[in-house]
């Protein structure tokens, strides 16, 4: 319960309106939700040629409710230890919502995989077994650790945006993976010294935290920036 009474007062949790709605928005992560949906953004931008402006809005949302709404609720579920935001979710609520993310990014992603992309099948395969296999912790946690979290929510996402938009692959952007992919890692890294010392030194904390805002935000604004710079076709 300290745990989470704790993170109801992380800064990305609303102070105003219901306590059940303080959890919900509070559970999405939204910065951190924001990121991987960065990711995902900067991925279709490579694109080399033409942008397909309803593919990107297709991979928001598809992250949005896969990562935001989905992962985040199987994390609750399925946490070893303390429930992160509490019991004002029941398990049923929970499933609710875990499924009704998945129903809703699956059958926009299949929808695309079908007409337009069939190469972002194996990653919209690989993004589902993550999202069991990290928040369930099979394999005794196998895939519960910092590295699986920057590929499944740094790397694949910009992968996926890419593929989004050319359903090709190339080496170059393999390798531009790898920067989202140290972006999480470090993030995801942060995270978890954030949360211990939230709970035992709380004025130690709050430089930790301002370093996990600097890094959601800047990426995120740079990825707006990235957008509007496409939108306009500006090149450099």
């Amino acid at each position: 319960m300290k745990e989470h009474v704790s993170r109801l007062n992380e800064w990305y949790v609303p102070k105003f309106g219901p306590l059940k709605f303080r959890i919900f928005v509070g559970m999405l992560f939204l910065p951190y939700t924001g990121m991987c949906i960065s990711f995902s953004i900067i991925g279709s931008l490579l694109s080399p040629g033409t942008i397909y402006w309803d593919r990107i809005v297709a991979i928001i949302l598809i992250y949005f409710t896969a990562l935001g709404i989905s992962a985040h609720a199987a994390d609750n579920i399925g946490s070893k230890k303390n429930k992160p935001w509490g019991n004002y979710f029941s398990n049923l609520e929970l499933l609710i919502l875990l499924i009704s993310g998945l129903v809703i990014a699956y059958g926009i992603g299949m929808y695309y995989i079908i007409f337009f992309v069939p190469l972002l099948l194996p990653i919209a395969i690989l993004e589902g077994f993550f999202l069991f296999a990290y928040n369930y912790e099979f394999w005794n946690g196998f895939f519960h650790n910092n590295m699986w979290f920057a590929i499944s929510w740094g790397s694949l996402p910009l992968l996926a945006g890419y593929i989004m938009q050319t359903n090709s692959l190339s080496y170059t952007v393999l390798l531009i993976s790898a920067v989202p992919f140290l972006i999480s890692y470090t993030e995801i890294k942060l995270s978890r010294k954030y949360k211990v010392l939230k709970q035992t030194h709380l004025s130690e904390s709050k430089s930790m935290e301002l370093r996990l805002i600097i890094i959601s935000t800047s990426t995120i604004i740079f990825t707006v920036a990235f957008l509007i710079l496409r939108a306009l076709q500006i090149t450099f």
